[in-house]
């Protein structure tokens, strides 16, 4: 009988190793790993494009008369079919300035009125300026000059179509004297028309 329990006890051991050894090696039962899934960010919907707003057409600048040679005195060939009208005075500006003044807007307002009376004319705004500063800038700034003075009577319903522009600068003083009162007049646009 003692032999049955010793052979009992070893097989008891030897049952025991292999659950142990098997526990050892295959470890404890794990559950599977799923990964994560997380949920895509939210999106939100991108706004409809709004469209592009429809360009207004700029009015069309009036065109700039080509500037004269320097030095040139005659009018150029394109210039001599226009002549002044004792309707249309010339306007005046500060020293270095193209802001039409307030004295000077009235005139422009009587030039505006004549020129809605005679649709036929077409006319010719000249800049000028008086002898200081260099020639490109008075170039520049009889142009600046002349610009103002369209747009102005543009506000006041003359057709610029009706309008050409030309800057003198400096090359055609109304006098050369070198004084305050000389220079001044020669900070000025003329008119001129010629018919249609």
């Amino acid at each position: 009988m003692l032999r049955a329990v010793a052979s009992l006890a070893r097989a008891a051991a030897l049952v025991a190793s292999c659950v142990a050894l098997t526990l050892l090696v295959g470890g404890c039962p794990k559950r599977p790993m799923v990964p994560a899934v997380q949920a895509p960010p939210p999106t939100m919907a991108a706004p409809a494009p709004t469209p592009a707003p429809t360009p207004v057409p700029a009015p069309a600048p009036t065109p700039a008369a080509p500037a004269p040679p320097a030095g040139a005195s005659a009018p150029t060939v394109f210039t001599r079919e226009y002549h002044p009208h004792r309707a249309l005075k010339d306007i005046h500006f500060d020293f270095d300035r193209s802001s039409i003044r307030p004295r000077d807007a009235r005139i422009l307002d009587a030039s505006a009125a004549w020129l809605k009376a005679n649709p036929k004319q077409l006319l010719l705004i000249e800049g000028h300026c008086d002898d200081r500063g260099t020639s490109e800038y008075n170039m520049a700034l009889g142009e600046r000059r002349a610009r103002a003075a369209s747009e102005y009577l543009g506000s006041k319903g003359i057709d610029p179509e009706r309008i050409l522009l030309i800057s003198y600068g400096k090359e055609r003083p109304q006098c050369e004297d070198m004084t305050d009162g000389c220079r001044a007049s020669s900070r000025r646009v003329a008119f001129l028309v010629k018919e249609k």
